[in-house]
């Protein structure tokens, strides 16, 4: 039998779509099984800012409220933010509070995707701090995160390191882990949502 060359093309593709769909097929239950919980109300979400211009942390002798000496976010990361904020309007996720780092891409990101919200100075970054101010505001962090009490969900906004120090997972930009607040005063990861889904 002869197997003409279009013939190995097309069923090459539709290989490699069957394989896309069966492994995408189980994140997307994840995700929505996510999303139905955010429905209830009651989790903790920490989001790493959106996407920056390139670089790794910021210019030398940025000033913390001056949005010209610091990274901030690409236009593709301003895109990514207002998309965050419309699925969570139509999935129609309650937010109770919105916390953020005082960094500009942080409150960029929030105000894109949320509006209102409250600068929290134990949520900025804490990438050049060292070991003791680092551990003083992750654990301010967690003893300002409610144990119970939300009927909405709380959202902190913050950086990648913060979002290590306090849960040991590291996130691209603009994804979100999910959580809750356990009694034991440490969070209990729920799962991830990817960036703009």
């Amino acid at each position: 039998m002869t197997i003409l060359p279009n013939s190995v093309s097309r069923f090459a593709s539709g290989l490699a779509l069957l394989t896309l769909m069966v492994f995408q097929a189980p994140h997307a239950r994840a995700d929505e099984a996510l999303w139905a919980k955010l429905r209830q109300g009651g989790h903790v979400i920490l989001m790493r800012h959106a996407i920056t211009v390139s670089g790794i942390g910021d210019p030398p002798n940025f000033l913390l409220g001056d949005c010209s000496t610091q990274r901030n976010l690409s236009a593709q990361g301003r895109d990514d933010a207002r998309q965050i904020g419309k699925i969570f309007r139509d999935k129609a996720i309650p937010v109770e509070e919105v916390w953020t780092s005082r960094w500009c891409r942080c409150i960029d990101t929030a105000l894109l995707a949320f509006e209102n919200l409250k600068t929290v100075p134990m949520l900025d970054s804490i990438f050049n701090d060292d070991a003791k101010r680092a551990e003083a505001k992750t654990a301010g962090a967690m003893r300002a995160i409610p144990r119970s009490g939300l009927k909405g969900n709380l959202v902190l906004v913050t950086h990648q390191q913060n979002i290590q120090a306090l849960t040991g997972e590291s996130l691209s930009s603009g994804e979100m882990l999910i959580a809750r607040m356990g009694q034991a005063g440490r969070l209990e990861l729920l799962g991830r949502l990817p960036p703009g889904k």
